[in-house]
């Protein structure tokens, strides 16, 4: 029986991408990855793995389907994961099998080379992998998973480079997209970021080991101390004995993704030393400057919504109030997922919160628009319960453009702003105002004072401004389609 997803409309959000943790020089590194991978559980939920070393039994691996809590947290399974070194992935399926992951593409992958074995996490998107892999099967590899990860593991076999890390350099020069990845050998710990540095990775200190992980949120959940980024470009190769840095790649201007900081990231988690939830915060008091509205009531659409409401609310003046109601409790389906019930499902994890928003004029404030149906329901759900107006408040910019770079989103066409304007999203979605924050006070959210530099961007911004970083060579040789100059 399939638990319903983390958001209940799961179907019309960006999925978050992957999360990876990693640890050494700790007793009972198994214990500490399950922990880890918990606080990033938001980051992936289909599927989990770990990978642990000890001198006496070697590497010692477990991959399994579902949520950490229900498949990490048994003495039983721990216990076959002994060793002071590790590493951890948790996964949506952003390559490979799309929202049918196989046991075979769940992360951490193993390869043997001939200095030993090495394990790898990756959190990103390879935007190279077709060709990667075509070349690779080419020239005599076999290839286990649907995952684009894998082409790292055969690249770094292919290396002629003396140690593991400096096979890892050598496959990874030859990778194009965004890659935040934690890798391990019997002593080592490696963790590295590509050149624009699109996805998070930091380090931490746990009493005399170290930890790498996708955010700060957990290095608070093991006690470990935050000591810094990762640099965009960094490779970092950690043993008992300390941190060593480098840079194997040549030097770029940074464009980490500008929608962890709108939705992706936990908002307990520090982003470029700046709060997420003080950013989205930051997000809503943008949004009331450009875009107020005459209303009773503003809303957050939980959970993600919430910060942004809150600064919404604070700079106009307009009372905060939960008009939707999560029930914090719903899990698994409990009865046979009928088609009746699955149209029930919504109402099983979100209630509206009917005493107050009756008679109100109600301003929602979510996240982000992407097909449309998950804003068509909420508005549904808010007039039943007698709500006189409905607007909307939306904390991104229209969502027009697919993410290549570790993010499941739709083709462009099922992108409800690809082909619409903000006033025919208003008429399509039938509400009484519809606005979204723009880019420009997105970046000064996000501490750009200025504004966005069309000329040099600070972030990748990819999916709401057509304009990519790096070119997602795989796709185009699809028939995607870049943006024109016209757009």
């Amino acid at each position: 029986m399939r638990d319903f997803p983390a958001h209940p409309f799961d179907d019309d959000k960006l999925r978050e991408e992957c999360g990876v943790f990693g640890v050494i020089g700790v007793s009972d590194a198994a214990n500490f990855l399950a922990l880890g991978l918990h606080a990033l559980q938001h980051r992936g939920q289909e599927a989990a793995g770990m990978v642990t070393h000890d001198p006496d039994a070697g590497f010692c691996s477990a991959r399994r389907m579902g949520y950490v809590r229900d498949n990490f947290t048994s003495r039983e399974v721990l216990e076959t994961l002994p060793g002071t070194l590790g590493i951890g992935h948790v996964r949506y399926s952003t390559s490979g099998h799309k929202g049918q992951t196989a046991i075979r593409d769940v992360q951490p992958f193993f390869g043997e080379f001939s200095m030993g074995g090495a394990a790898v996490a990756h959190n990103g998107n390879l935007t190279n992998a077709t060709a990667l892999r075509r070349e690779l099967i080419e020239r005599g590899s076999i290839f286990q998973s649907s995952s684009d990860t894998e082409c790292i593991i055969h690249l770094m076999a292919r290396s002629m480079g003396r140690s593991i890390p400096d096979r890892m350099e050598e496959a990874l020069r030859k990778c194009e997209g965004a890659f935040s990845i934690v890798a391990m050998t019997r002593t080592k710990l490696i963790g590295c970021r590509d050149p624009l540095g699109v996805r998070p990775l930091v380090l931490g200190k746990l009493g005399d080991g170290w930890v790498l992980s996708s955010e700060t949120c957990a290095l608070d959940i093991v006690g470990a101390e935050l000591v810094r980024e990762i640099e965009p470009g960094e490779m970092v190769v950690i043993t008992t004995n300390g941190v060593e840095s480098n840079f194997p790649f040549k030097s770029r201007a940074s464009r980490f993704c500008l929608f962890e900081h709108v939705y992706f990231s936990r908002p307990d988690s520090i982003l470029g030393g700046r709060s997420v939830y003080e950013t989205r915060r930051q997000i809503g008091i943008e949004l009331a400057r450009e875009a107020p509205v005459e209303a009773d009531l503003v809303c957050p659409v939980p959970d993600s919504g919430t910060p942004a409401a809150i600064g919404f609310s604070h700079e106009s003046g307009i009372p905060y109030g939960m008009g939707i109601i999560r029930n914090q409790y719903m899990g698994r389906t409990f009865i046979e997922p009928s088609e009746q019930i699955r149209n029930m499902g919504v109402r099983l994890k979100l209630n509206v919160n009917r005493a107050l928003i009756r008679g109100k004029r109600v301003i929602l404030v979510d996240d982000s628009v992407v097909r449309g149906t998950t804003s068509r329901k909420i508005k549904e759900m808010i007039l039943d319960a007698g709500a006189a107006e409905v607007h909307f408040r939306i904390a991104s910019p229209p969502t027009a453009w697919p993410c290549f770079y570790g993010v499941d989103t739709p083709e462009r066409e099922k992108l409800l702003a690809s082909h619409m304007s903000e006033e025919e999203m208003r008429r399509h979605l039938d509400v009484d105002s519809l606005k979204f924050i723009t880019l420009d006070g997105l970046y000064r959210a996000a501490g750009v004072a200025e504004g966005r530099d069309p000329q040099a961007p600070r972030y990748c911004d990819a999916c709401f401004s057509g304009d990519y970083p790096v070119v997602p060579a795989d796709m185009i040789e699809k028939g995607f389609q870049l943006k024109t100059a016209a757009e």
